[in-house]
C-alpha cells in the first residue's frame, strides 16, 4: 500500500487541531472524531468574528440540521476561552455544527477546547473551511488578505503553510482589486473566478461582468471581451500645415506633369513627392515627359 504523504508543517495551531480532527475528505467523522472535554451549554459558545466565511448555503444547513435533530454533534466543535466573554467559548471550527445545533433546539454541545492564539485561530477557520466545504473566491481572498494585514504572513508563507501554490494565492489576492459590484456576482456565482480574474485588468470591469452574465459568455470569452477592451488605441497624428512656397512647386508641377503632385517636406530637408496618376494614358504621357 502506498504510504500517505505527509501534511506539511501548518504550525502548532493546526497541528492541535489536526491532532483531533482529521479534515481529510472521504474520512468518515465517527472514525476520526477525538473524545470531546465536555458538553457545554450551547448559549455559552459564540461565533468567531473574524470568520472567514460569511454565507451558508440553506440547504446543506437544513441538512446538517436534520442529521443533528436525528443523531446529535457526533463531531466536536473545536473552541478556545473567549477573549471577550470570560467563562464562555469562541469557535474555531464548527461554526456551521454550531448553527445547525441551534435550530435543532439542542441545549449543550460537545467541544474540545484548545487555548490558541489569535492567528492560529485565524489560520484554523481558514483551512477548516477550505477543506471542510469551500469557501468562495471572495471569502477565501478575504481571509488571506486578514491573514497577511493583520498578522504579517506574506504570500510564500502563506503558500508554504496553507499547502497552495503562490500563484493560486495572488490570483485570489488580485480579485479583491474588482468592484463591489463584480465581486457580489462572484459571491452568487453569476460569475465564476475564472472570470473573475479575466477582468481584473479591464477599464470597466462591472460594465463587462454584466455584459458577461448577460450573454453568458465563457471565461475564454471574457478574456477576450476585457483585451478588446483595452486595446491599442491608434493616436492620431497631426500633419503640420504646408508653408505656402511647397504648395505653390505642387501646383507648378502638377500642370507641367499633368498629374497630381503632392509633397511632404520633413524639417530635415528630406521628404516625398508622389504623383498620382488615373489611368494608363496618363503614365505614358508622365513617362515621356520624365524620360526627356
Amino acid at each position: 500500500m502506498a504510504k500517505k504523504p505527509e501534511r506539511k508543517n501548518l504550525g502548532r495551531g493546526l497541528s492541535a487541531l489536526l491532532a483531533d480532527v482529521n479534515l481529510d475528505e472521504g474520512v468518515s467523522p465517527a472514525s476520526n472524531v477525538g473524545a470531546p472535554d465536555s458538553e457545554v451549554p450551547i448559549e455559552k459558545v459564540h461565533a468567531n468574528p473574524d470568520q472567514p466565511r460569511r454565507t451558508f448555503v440553506e440547504g446543506d444547513l437544513a441538512d446538517l440540521t436534520a442529521s443533528i435533530s436525528e443523531k446529535g454533534v457526533i463531531q466536536p466543535l473545536i473552541v478556545r476561552p473567549d477573549p471577550a466573554h470570560p467563562g464562555e467559548y469562541q469557535i474555531v471550527a464548527g461554526e456551521r455544527r454550531w448553527r445547525a445545533a441551534q435550530r435543532a433546539q439542542l441545549h449543550k454541545i460537545p467541544v474540545l477546547v484548545r487555548d490558541l492564539s489569535d492567528t492560529e485561530v485565524l489560520e484554523l477557520a481558514i483551512i477548516e473551511n477550505i477543506q471542510r466545504a469551500d469557501l468562495n473566491a471572495v471569502e477565501e481572498a478575504m481571509g488571506y488578505r486578514q491573514l497577511m494585514d493583520r498578522f504579517g504572513h506574506t504570500q510564500e508563507k502563506l503558500a508554504e503553510a496553507l499547502g497552495k501554490s503562490r500563484s493560486h494565492i495572488a490570483n485570489l489576492l488580485r480579485l479583491l482589486n474588482l468592484p463591489d459590484g463584480v465581486l457580489d456576482m462572484l459571491r452568487e456565482g453569476k460569475i465564476s473566478a475564472g472570470h473573475a480574474r479575466a477582468l481584473v485588468p479591464a477599464e470597466n470591469p462591472l460594465a463587462l461582468a454584466q455584459e458577461v452574465v448577460k450573454k453568458g459568455l465563457s471565461v475564454r470569452q471574457t478574456e477576450a471581451l476585457a483585451k478588446a477592451e483595452k486595446g491599442p488605441v491608434k493616436k492620431r497624428v497631426l500633419k503640420p500645415a504646408k508653408d505656402a512656397d511647397t504648395k505653390a512647386i505642387e501646383g507648378d508641377l502638377s500642370a507641367h506633369l499633368g498629374v497630381k503632385v503632392t509633397i511632404d517636406h520633413k524639417p530635415d530637408g528630406s521628404g516625398e513627392m508622389r504623383v498620382k496618376y488615373t489611368d494608363l494614358e496618363q503614365l505614358d504621357g508622365l513617362c515621356r515627359l520624365l524620360s526627356q
